[in-house]
């Protein structure tokens, strides 16, 4: 199954992109084959979101080879970053269908919840389907070590969790179309 990442913010110093990292490698050891799109290679201007551009070409060719997704995003003032939004504005149809899990990312306790609720609406509005279990990544920069890696068996454990659902999703998805 290929599953890309798609690393949902181009803020500097972004914790998230330690996450991202560590969702790469448990993809990899739940043998998924993936890649972390950065939403820094699509950034546009917010009213350009034609098919025609090279961005949106790149974006399509991803996402419909794609088996699923898993976003990784922070939650900025109880939603997700516009310039997540403006990527996902760029395609519909090429969701359609698609499984997406979602990682929530916080510097507080609640690890992105509000930002999880809000993405829901947006990933149900372009006809993609969300699991019901998303991962959590409350207090982010205690999660990770320097170089990014954590020892925190409990997200480790959360996330086998996390994949076994998407992969669920993935399956069941694959079977409607």
């Amino acid at each position: 199954m290929y599953v890309p990442i798609i690393l949902g913010t181009a803020r500097k110093g972004r914790q998230s992109e330690k996450v991202a990292n560590f969702i790469f490698e448990q993809c990899k050891k739940n043998g998924l084959d993936t890649e972390i799109i950065d939403v820094r290679d699509f950034l546009i201007g917010a009213t350009d979101n034609s098919k025609k551009i090279s961005e949106s070409k790149k974006l399509t060719k991803i996402v419909k080879n794609s088996d699923g997704l898993i976003i990784v995003s922070p939650e900025y003032n109880h939603s997700f970053p516009g310039e997540l939004k403006i990527m996902l504005d760029m395609l519909f149809e090429e969701y359609s269908g698609k499984a997406v899990g979602i990682c929530g990312v916080s510097g507080g306790n609640f690890g992105g919840t509000r930002m999880v609720e809000e993405l829901n609406k947006l990933i149900l509005t372009i006809n993609m389907i969300p699991t019901n279990t998303p991962l959590y990544f409350p207090d982010v920069k205690d999660m990770f070590d320097l170089n990014g890696k954590t020892k925190n068996e409990k997200l480790i454990k959360r996330s086998r969790i996390f994949f076994g659902v998407l992969k669920k999703y993935i399956n069941a998805s694959k079977k409607l179309k």
